[in-house]
């Protein structure tokens, strides 16, 4: 195993792996894997899929993933670091844009094995991307510059894009209404404004009844609209409590919770602890599939 380069603020390493040895997931966002040439099968939450040179993955950072080495493989890891984000408020690059990126990318990865980027141009961008940063970190030892960081914010981009075209629940991807993988994404995209997830506004936007829209959505989804919306914050507050030097006034604010109280008690209801506890252990639990989190435990 020879690691070409490892970098931080963000960590990006070309391993030739001729057998898959665990690597760290900790204290990142999440890890985009691009596979140089090689082939092998991927493993996410315990299900597997062929890989194959071009392939470009996304891990979150659970620990339940891994790859299968079949032909010597050469992988190109690219870890995006909570680190990364808070050093860019200094420069050209919106600090609180970068984290509303890479906090949207992790709350909504169906964490599924595949090929994350499911455009060919796309594919091709990001292949070109992940190429000139690493050339331009075999050049940097010590602070992060400018190009590096446009390179990485252009990538969250094409993360964003392709992530906004996939499925966000298994139970829905053989329905032929695609009013609710849009709906979905309206929801996601407007997490954080409770205006406009009113029943009123859905209604309108997606040319149903008021009385309707409810009923249509637990249907679709198997879940109340109440819960969906509670649950897709509850998210973005893991993701804030475990990334961000945010106070708990300010996320609540941010959520739209009524207040302290209010996040600390839906937190405790939903997520099964209290946010001190959550914020001790360290790890998610909104985030992690229940597939996951059974055979971890099994």
């Amino acid at each position: 195993m020879n690691v070409i380069h490892t970098y931080k603020p963000f960590e990006i390493q070309e391993l030739r792996l001729a057998e898959w040895k665990q690597r760290p997931v900790k204290n990142n966002f999440f890890e985009l894997v691009w596979v140089r040439n090689g082939t092998g099968t991927q493993c996410i939450n315990y299900n597997e899929q062929a890989y194959s040179k071009g392939d470009i993955f996304l891990h979150p950072p659970l620990k339940c993933h891994s790859f299968t080495v079949e032909e010597p493989t050469t992988f190109v890891f690219l870890k995006f670091s909570d680190s990364f984000f808070k050093q860019v408020g200094g420069s050209s690059i919106d600090r609180n844009a970068w984290f509303d990126e890479a906090s949207y990318i992790l709350s909504n990865y169906n964490q599924l094995p595949g090929s994350v980027i499911q455009s060919e141009i796309d594919r091709q961008h990001m292949e070109r991307l992940i190429d000139i940063i690493l050339q331009e970190a075999r050049n940097q030892t010590e602070t992060i510059n400018g190009l590096i960081t446009s390179l990485m914010t252009g990538i969250l981009e094409l993360l964003m894009r392709n992530i906004k075209k996939t499925i966000y629940f298994e139970s829905i991807k053989d329905q032929t209404d695609d009013r609710i993988v849009r709906m979905l994404q309206y929801l996601n995209e407007h997490i954080g404004e409770p205006d406009q997830l009113k029943v009123e506004i859905l209604a309108d936007l997606f040319s149903m009844s008021h009385t309707y829209v409810s009923e249509y959505f637990r249907k679709q989804v198997n879940m109340s609209l109440r819960e969906y919306i509670i649950k897709a914050k509850l998210k973005l507050v893991e993701i804030r409590l475990l990334h961000s030097d945010k106070t708990l006034t300010e996320i609540a604010d941010e959520l739209g919770f009524t207040d302290v109280s209010h996040l600390s008690k839906t937190f405790k209801k939903y997520v099964g602890i209290s946010i001190r506890d959550f914020k001790k252990e360290g790890e998610y639990r909104m985030l992690t599939r229940n597939v996951c989190t059974a055979a971890a435990t099994a």
